[in-house]
């Protein structure tokens, strides 16, 4: 089998059998790639291994044969299961050497009262001639080892802080020393909401073509993202590709585009607010508050929204939001007078400039012959303005899809009218 070490790239190499038993997410393999991208610099592989010795060793030794630089995160900690710089040195036959400045730094970042374990001297050990990453987050320095000609590791422990800190103090400028690079990539994300996957792209067949930028297509539960990447010289040249790209994707679609990048449709939703002056708050019934949640995640939502009523029971749809009886006995909980009575409720509750309500059957319970699972109500209430939809979820079997699918729906239907009133 031939070598590929002739790309000369860098592969990226998570420690961690909590990441293979999915105990945690692998975030840390996705921001670096992201950050190498923006530093233009060449990733072909990423790898995650568990927490063992002989497996480690062998995967290092892999790495140095196909790639310049690996980079690793994760066991740098002091316990028996924190492996990664004793295979790393085991791979290529070198010793741990104790450094006596490193274990001062670790002892002067336990409190004074606190006794420290002996295991913690682990972190102050390293192979002769590695250049430490100083952490100032945590008691787990890196390195930046290079154990033989044109191959070099990079050791990051695996708390995504400490990790993101230590980049950004030491990493980034050994690429831009070590590792220049005539191109950068940049990416910007375009978002969009009440249109499936295959749908968008029908719109765009001849951009998914283009070879800088290129466009790339990617689904979620109740979304779709486009991400448009372009190679260049420079920022101020990649941002100058992407421009007419991105303005030709919302040219074709619409008002189905709420946001680009770290745009979420609470925030969209609490801008739009905002500009109009006006205020906002929720009755929910099968979201429990998700809707509510999700308005509350944004810093500064307290200025529009004023908040909500989580009426799950029957009888707090009628004593808080003055819901009739009579509506719930004849048209049932699930039903649009029922829905529309709740946004009216809590409207006048928190005399709001807008309210949305919620109720609807997320299961996995509930079913009957005339409502199915994933039936949901909403409504509208405004100045002169009642909106009721119907959404029928019937095809997610999951509850928390449905609730959430529910709480995206309810926003966009306020984005929507939002924008299309005066």
């Amino acid at each position: 089998m031939s070598k590929e070490k002739t790309n000369q790239g860098v592969e990226i190499l998570c420690v961690g059998t909590e990441l293979l038993l999915g105990t945690i997410l692998n975030s840390n393999a996705k921001w670096i790639a992201e950050k190498l991208a923006l530093l233009g610099v060449n990733h072909y592989r990423q790898s995650v291994i568990g927490d063992n010795h002989e497996r480690l060793k062998s995967i290092i030794c892999e790495a140095s044969n196909r790639s310049r630089v690996v980079i690793t995160t994760g066991g740098l900690g002091p316990t028996p299961d924190d492996l990664t710089t004793e295979a790393i040195a085991s791979a290529f036959n070198s010793k741990l050497f104790f450094r006596q400045e490193i274990w001062e730094d670790i002892k002067n970042k336990f409190k004074s009262n606190l006794v420290i374990p002996n295991n913690n001297k682990k972190q102050a050990e390293f192979p002769l001639g590695a250049h430490i990453i100083p952490n100032q987050l945590g008691t787990a320095p890196g390195m930046i080892w290079t154990p033989k000609e044109n191959f070099t590791v990079i050791t990051f422990p695996g708390v995504p802080s400490e990790m993101k800190k230590m980049w950004e103090q030491t990493i980034k400028a050994w690429f831009h020393k070590n590792y220049p690079s005539g191109n950068i990539f940049i990416s910007k994300t375009m978002k969009f909401t009440g249109i499936s996957e295959s749908s968008l792209v029908q719109k765009i067949p001849d951009l998914l073509e283009k070879k800088n930028p290129t466009v790339a297509p990617y689904a979620s539960l109740g979304e779709v993202k486009l991400r448009i990447t372009a190679k260049s010289k420079s920022i101020k040249e990649a941002n100058h590709l992407i421009a007419p790209f991105e303005n030709e994707i919302q040219k074709r679609c619409g008002f189905y585009f709420f946001g680009n990048d770290e745009q979420t449709l609470p925030s969209i939703i609490i801008d739009l607010l905002r500009k109009r002056r006006e205020t906002l708050s929720v009755a929910e019934s099968c979201t429990g508050g998700g809707l509510a949640a999700a308005l509350t995640a944004i810093p500064g939502s307290s200025d529009v929204f004023l908040g909500g009523v989580i009426a799950y029971n029957n009888s707090i749809k009628q004593r808080v939001l003055e819901v009739p009886f009579e509506l719930i006995d004849k048209h049932g909980a699930v039903s649009e007078a029922v829905a529309r009575a709740m946004a009216k409720g809590v409207r006048k509750i928190f005399q709001s400039d807008w309210a949305i309500s919620i109720t609807g059957i997320a299961g996995p319970t509930g079913n009957t012959l005339t409502k199915k699972i994933g039936l949901v109500e909403l409504c509208l209430e405004g100045h002169n303005f009642n909106k009721s939809i119907q959404e029928n979820f019937h095809s997610h079997k999951v509850r928390s899809d449905i609730q959430k699918l529910s709480v995206l729906k309810a926003l966009d239907k306020l984005r929507l009218s939002l924008l299309n009133s005066s």
